[in-house]
């Protein structure tokens, strides 16, 4: 097993089948029904064509949709236990078990766009999804409930990139969620290709991502890196996601460059 394979097995911070913060039956049962569906299966493999076999970007496919959705319940976890209350499902008019819901499917959908092109991909990924979303919802709810979940997660799917603010924390969590897949394993593709572009580059700098309960934040990223290749992806790519997220003041970040001398060693600490 080679070492991008190894840093790509311990970014798994997230194990739905675990016992976590706000264990919730429905939540399980949706990501069973997500793992096993073998349409959503296609669309996350199908989907990194365009991105990484096309445009030689980083990996947007299976393990990138692994990585997000883990983190991305991940901080909802540690948002929820550290009081921070949320508005999607609430303002629909559905349960505080959805919002965890809304949450997954979120995560798993929000690149399907890119089966259509790389840009623009969140509003293609709209009707992608709501497609999807209409099969695969009322197996768990009824007309009304499965209508207010699907606008949830379509919201949140067009809200991942920083084109259009989110209007709820939910859709908050998939934003920043979506930037914490940064590590190095996840320009193996690309790299080995030849790819040297800034993305490939800085993902190359970022050696983990951990997130935890803060001491004055609801929740601590903390992201160590290799040389200040990596503050492209820290100062760049997820402060832009972290504004605007709704989540700006309980979730704190801190990237540290932990090795190098001379010029890798000029940016040594950032804090978002």
């Amino acid at each position: 097993m080679d070492d991008d394979a190894d840093e790509s097995t311990e970014r798994r911070e997230y194990d739905p089948g675990a016992d976590h913060a706000f264990p919730d039956g429905r939540l399980n049962e949706v990501l069973s029904a997500i793992e096993s569906d073998p349409e959503i299966a296609t669309y996350l493999q199908a989907q990194n064509v365009n991105a990484v076999t096309r445009k030689g970007y980083n990996d947007h496919g299976e393990k990138h949709i692994e990585i997000v959705r883990d983190r991305a319940l991940r901080l909802y976890d540690l948002l929820k236990a550290g009081g921070v209350e949320f508005n999607g499902a609430s303002d629909q008019g559905l349960e505080e078990a959805d919002e965890a819901v809304i949450v997954a499917l979120a995560a798993t959908l929000h690149d399907v766009g890119h089966v259509v092109h790389r840009d623009d991909h969140s509003y293609y990924s709209i009707p992608l999804a709501a497609d999807l979303l209409d099969r695969f919802l009322p197996e768990f709810y009824g007309t009304e409930a499965a209508v207010r979940v699907k606008a949830e997660v379509l919201h949140a799917i067009l809200c991942h990139h920083t084109e259009e603010t989110p209007l709820t924390r939910e859709a908050g969590v998939i934003r920043i969620a979506d930037g914490l897949d940064m590590e190095r394993g996840r320009s193996r593709i690309p790299y080995e290709k030849g790819g040297r572009g800034i993305n490939t580059i800085s993902s190359r700098a970022i050696e983990r991502v951990a997130l935890a309960p803060g001491s004055d934040h609801a929740v601590e990223v903390e992201i160590t890196m290799n040389n200040a290749a990596g503050v492209y992806q820290v100062d760049s790519l997820l402060k832009s996601k972290l504004e605007g997220s709704m989540l700006e003041s309980d979730v704190r970040i801190v990237a540290i460059n932990t090795k190098g001398d001379g010029e890798d060693r000029l940016v040594e600490r950032i804090e978002l």
